[in-house]
């Protein structure tokens, strides 16, 4: 198993470390609802150096990002953030991720931990038709980076205790290189993925410790925690935020995933791959739509559970459901027919045989009052 530039801290921590994309990462300290809880009201640092980083160069990199993403790069400013997905040319997902515009020659895609090699292997394969060489133009730096996301009302303000430029005004969706923890070039990010604000730091591997430390010192008196990917999941349920393998997958289009929304058609975004399938599929619908519940009677509703009409019939599946720390109530997501998807729609879940009452809502879940 890999370990990240963080794995001592949290072998030191006593942290439940558990096998997730081929690294050992902590999944909880304390427990995942306080950490949870925590991170809601204050502030918590995930180590998320296991996802991967690929750069993409040259005067191709614009043309090449456009081709293998659904959503519109050519919007983006230097600085930007996009979220976007890799369509596999069979009307399913390869991945989900984010793409930064460094320049407009040098884009950044962060993907997920558990796809870096098959994200890599995908983007090799079109890379050759935009003169772009992999090793070269196209190049995978994720053993070489270490990324820590300081997440909750709090985290900025313990940021920006160890920045040498003021960071609190930064837009959502949207990055700097500066100085962090004395450590230059540092890339900060606000994208987050757990709906609390916050930010993402990117460092080399050795400065990694460096950023740690300083951190945890300078997040002291606002009861920083460190917190494990069960807490991750959990937060980014409530927001309604998809997880791939999950809520999507190579199986999944992105509009029966309810990611229309980066899914571009216009002139300025050109061709990509599947852009005709999933043109078709606009137009004639899609066979089934990924949508939001919350449980009107009490029970946990968990990934593969069946979801049924009153008469227990079975109209879809749970991809992802907890019960949520914030609001004591179950939720989930699931793929259902599209004429059980719209809001307010009663659904049944199917809980150890028993037909639990749900409603279909639109997420977020939890909204801060």
């Amino acid at each position: 198993m890999k370990r990240t530039a963080f794995t001592r801290f949290h072998e030191e921590l006593g942290a439940k470390m558990v096998p997730f994309a081929g690294y050992t990462m902590p999944i909880e300290y304390q427990g995942i609802n306080a950490e949870h809880v925590r991170v809601r009201e204050q502030a918590g640092v995930f180590d998320v150096s296991h996802m991967g980083e690929i750069w993409v160069k040259g005067p191709n990199a614009l043309k090449f990002v456009q081709y293998v993403t659904t959503n519109d790069a050519s919007v983006l400013q230097d600085g930007k953030v996009q979220y976007t997905c890799f369509p596999n040319g069979r009307g399913g997902i390869v991945d989900d991720l984010l793409v930064y515009r460094i320049d407009e020659l040098t884009y950044l895609l962060v993907v997920n931990a558990a796809n870096i090699e098959k994200d890599w292997n995908h983007l090799c394969q079109y890379a050759p038709d935009f003169g772009i060489t992999p090793g070269k133009e196209l190049y995978n730096a994720s053993d070489e980076i270490c990324q820590l996301a300081i997440q909750g009302p709090d985290a900025m303000k313990i940021v920006q205790k160890i920045c040498d430029e003021v960071i609190t005004d930064m837009e959502y969706y949207t990055f700097r290189k500066c100085t962090v923890a004395g450590i230059r070039k540092a890339i900060l990010s606000t994208t987050g993925y757990t709906g609390a604000g916050g930010c993402e730091i990117y460092v080399a591997n050795q400065d990694g410790e460096k950023l740690w430390n300083a951190l945890f010192e300078a997040g002291k008196e606002y009861g920083l925690i460190p917190v494990g990917l069960g807490a991750r999941d959990t937060l980014r349920l409530e927001m309604g935020f998809c997880l791939y393998g999950n809520d999507i997958d190579d199986t999944t289009s992105p509009l029966e995933a309810g990611l229309g929304w980066i899914t571009k058609f216009s002139e300025s975004k050109g061709d990509f791959i599947d852009k005709t399938f999933l043109l078709e599929q606009k137009s004639r619908g899609v066979p089934r739509k990924l949508v939001g519940f919350k449980m009107i009677e009490r029970g946990v509703p968990r990934h593969g559970y069946a979801v049924c009409t009153s008469e227990g019939t079975r109209i879809g599946h749970i991809t992802s459901g907890t019960m949520s720390p914030m609001m004591k109530i179950g939720i989930g997501m699931a793929y259902v027919e599209p004429a059980y998807s719209g809001l307010d729609t009663e659904l049944f879940i199917n809980v150890r045989d028993r037909l639990l009452k749900a409603v279909v809502v639109r997420p977020p879940f939890y909204k801060k009052q």
